[in-house]
């Protein structure tokens, strides 16, 4: 009897054996420490080239570098609408399909992840350009949430920079979408690195009152290649966009007047939009990005919490210091003089030898 029990679970584990053999990474295998790790998308699309993609792409890297199971520990849901309610909806859904760990990119989350903080209190929450509050703008970050923001005057700068030593000579401009903090931090910044470029580089740009605009939304594709074409038609040879769907707009225009043999640039935002710009073969109207590493900032996020050192209650700032800002590692429209010379200057931020204001100061608007 001993002899058949022993051959009897003896068999039973050769069985789990092969059975836990044939969970590889395609099996479905769990991998010790994995957690389910959800998004809510913003308005737009999971490829919208901005932020929805930029923290998505972030998640998956993150999955692939802890080795969790993309398909099995990570989900993204789009919501219905873009109000606290339709997110708060697709959090409790998230949540209640285990996914314990919850990325949200923007600020038009903050009211929802203030509630979600609380209601929701065993999960994780990571907030992307947005600080949790009541309505009433009071920052409210709890021990379950970490907050991140980015030095969007720093990436700006740089653009900036790269834009005047690239041009050399006259009209640059600026398209916002709504005129919101992080909006306005990359119109400062663009315009203190047009102003150094001018002063220590060799160049003269000019940045003019009437072509700086703020159109009120990130949405109106329309308006942004109307406000494009106005500024172009006033000699304005690229135009910084910061404005979403708007700055699509203007990049519609710029490819049209390139198409046309015409000098019509753009300057990107958030992520590399080389892509967007691309009007004929390989050629972009896409000047460089002033991008923020927003899968950086997802990715990062779910490591802490892998490594037991999740930063719950804390508000986060991506800078030049730990590389959460910059442009993109290839840009085919600028020289090898202008990358050196942007390279030295990120070198200067990083080291606090060029201080970039973050409030409006002297400058146009």
């Amino acid at each position: 009897m001993k002899l058949k029990k022993a051959g009897l679970i003896l068999s039973m584990a050769l069985a789990a054996g092969t059975i836990l053999g044939a969970c590889g990474k395609d099996g479905g295998k769990d991998v010790e420490g994995a957690f389910k790790v959800g998004m809510v998308t913003d308005s737009g699309t999971i490829d919208d080239k901005s932020f929805n993609q930029g923290t998505w792409e972030g998640i998956k890297a993150g999955a692939e570098d802890l080795s969790f199971n993309e398909k099995k520990d990570t989900k993204y849901l789009k919501p219905s609408g873009s109000t606290e309610a339709d997110y708060l909806k697709e959090i409790g859904n998230l949540h209640d399909a285990g996914f314990k760990f919850i990325v949200t990119p923007g600020f038009k989350f903050e009211t929802a992840i203030f509630k979600a903080q609380d209601k929701y209190k065993d999960d994780k929450f990571v907030i992307i350009d947005g600080t949790p509050h009541a309505g009433d703008f009071k920052p409210v970050v709890k021990d379950n949430t970490v907050s991140i923001f980015f030095a969007e005057h720093e990436a700006g700068y740089l653009a900036g920079v790269a834009t005047a030593v690239q041009l050399k000579t006259g009209d640059v401009g600026f398209i916002g979408g709504m005129e919101i903090p992080a909006v306005q931090k990359f119109n400062w910044g663009f315009q203190q690195g047009v102003k150094y470029a001018n002063e220590n580089l060799g160049t003269s740009i000019s940045l003019k009152a009437q072509n700086v605009i703020y159109q009120g939304s990130f949405d109106n594709v329309a308006a942004g290649q109307q406000i494009a074409a106005q500024m172009y038609d006033r000699g304005v040879k690229a135009i910084f966009t910061a404005a979403g769907g708007v700055g699509i707009g203007a990049i519609t225009e710029s490819k049209a007047r390139a198409k046309a043999g015409k000098e019509a640039w753009v300057i990107g935002v958030d992520v590399d939009q080389y892509s967007e710009g691309i009007y004929e073969g390989n050629k972009s109207t896409i000047l460089t990005s002033a991008m923020k590493d927003v899968s950086k900032a997802a990715s990062d996020m779910m490591k802490a919490e892998k490594d037991g050192k999740f930063p719950g209650g804390q508000t986060l700032i991506f800078d030049a210091k730990n590389d959460g800002i910059g442009l993109p590692k290839e840009n085919p429209n600028l020289s090898e003089e202008t990358l050196t010379k942007v390279e030295e200057v990120f070198g200067k931020i990083k080291s606090g030898e060029i201080v970039v204001a973050s409030e409006k100061g002297d400058l146009i608007k």
